[in-house]
């Protein structure tokens, strides 16, 4: 389920510690008999493929002629004069042709185009039918900023069409990764239509749930631990922006009550900052007597330490024995020491969240968990998840292309729907 160019590193990061066992072969043996081009591999992800076909003795597999061009392509490039794969052979010839590095993926072709010295302009004119969706937004954040650098405006009207048309169908935990990446100042000044974005991102997300929720109260965590690691930027802070949105979507209109642990009211200019004072928010949040209480943090509680735990026992235990109000708690961050996520506390179920999108079916299954809802309710629940998932699969027309629909990319990034 990776994105490929994630895999190939985890190759190259196993070739590096000097894992080649039995297991680990088969692994990657049968996880490159999935794809459904190594050609197309071979020319985007041409190191990688190299890499672990070398080190780890993988059988590539033969054309429909029976040949073994893949293999020449990697390790004897100069055997062949021409090749019967599409791509491998615009490979070979956009080294001197100008014309064949229009054929080729967008990274692939951007590197023959510099030594070819073809004004990036020009390419990105002709390759634009051939570009994934994340690649259009990458290279129209570029135009934007050189927009504002050359004509001491913000952008174009064009390209700032172009880039909400992207935005608009962009899955809704993507969005806000995006979001928290652009400068606080472009965020201010494209707060109209990244909130649009966003508002229309969670929306489509609830779905038929939408507004379902009744009173609904959200803890979010933007302290200074939710900036993430480096690998992972900003990650646990996109979640809980995520989180934020689709929960005001599923509330019940002007019944949602955000309360992020730094004080902020405005959801889009959020930073990692400070510490935790979970408990003081959720007492805040519990001031309102909600239908529903979800907390969206890494569960480290430190101002002051184990605050939360306590306000959420003695609430449970003394002040609402009834069960009025439903509380979940959703941890974006995952404890390696504990193979586990961080609880608050053991009278309010936790669960791991790392799409937003995952957050009706954990807080349903959660409701399960609680005594809520019985076995019947919680099956229903999840039957309609499935038909929806399948439902939105077949009206998908990414699913009906190969490699998603020619020049658009796929929905959840760069990878094709095979992974799907």
């Amino acid at each position: 389920m990776l994105p490929p160019q994630r895999v190939y590193r985890l190759f190259r990061a196993l070739r590096t510690a000097g894992i080649g066992n039995r297991r680990t072969r088969a692994i990657l043996r049968e996880w490159l008999a999935t794809r459904p081009d190594l050609g197309h591999d071979a020319v985007k992800y041409r190191n990688g493929l190299k890499s672990a076909a070398r080190h780890f003795h993988l059988p590539l597999a033969s054309d429909t002629s029976g040949t073994t061009e893949l293999g020449d392509f990697l390790f004897a490039p100069g055997r062949r004069k021409r090749y019967g794969h599409g791509l491998l052979d615009a490979y070979r010839r956009a080294h001197f042709e100008q014309g064949a590095l229009y054929e080729l993926p967008f990274t692939v072709a951007e590197g023959f185009a510099a030594k070819h010295g073809i004004p990036r302009e020009a390419v990105l004119e002709r390759m634009e039918p051939r570009m994934t969706r994340l690649e259009r937004l990458r290279t129209q954040r570029s135009a934007l900023a050189r927009s504002a650098a050359d004509t001491g405006t913000s952008t174009s009207t064009s390209t700032d069409q172009e880039v909400r048309t992207d935005l608009t169908v962009m899955p809704l935990t993507r969005l806000a990764l995006y979001v928290l990446s652009l400068a606080t100042d472009e965020r201010v000044r494209r707060r109209a239509e990244l909130t649009r974005a966003l508002r229309t991102a969670a929306r489509r997300a609830a779905g038929p749930y939408t507004g379902t929720w009744g009173r609904v109260a959200g803890v979010l965590d933007d302290s200074y631990s939710s900036s993430g690691s480096g690998e992972k930027r900003r990650r646990p802070l996109a979640t809980a922006l995520a989180c934020h949105f689709l929960l005001d979507a599923l509330a019940a209109p002007g019944a949602y009550t955000p309360l992020w642990t730094s004080g902020s009211t405005d959801p889009l200019l959020v930073r990692p900052y400070g510490p935790t004072p979970l408990g003081t928010r959720i007492i805040d949040a519990l001031d309102g007597a909600p239908d529903r209480l979800v907390i969206v943090s890494d569960g480290w509680d430190n101002a002051p330490p184990g605050l939360a735990g306590e306000v959420l026992r003695v609430w449970r235990t003394r002040l609402d024995r009834e069960g009025r109000t439903s509380a979940v708690h959703l941890n974006p961050v995952y404890d390696a020491d504990g193979f586990d996520v961080r609880r608050l506390a053991p009278s309010v179920p936790t669960a791991g969240i790392r799409d937003a999108e995952d957050l009706p079916a954990l807080v349903e299954i959660a409701q399960f968990a609680e005594g809520r809802t019985g076995l019947a309710e919680l099956r229903a629940y999840l039957d309609r998840r499935v038909q929806r998932f399948l439902d939105d699969d077949a009206d998908d027309p990414f699913c009906r292309f190969p490699g998603g629909i020619p020049g658009q990319g796929t929905a959840r990034g760069e990878t094709s729907s095979e992974a799907r």
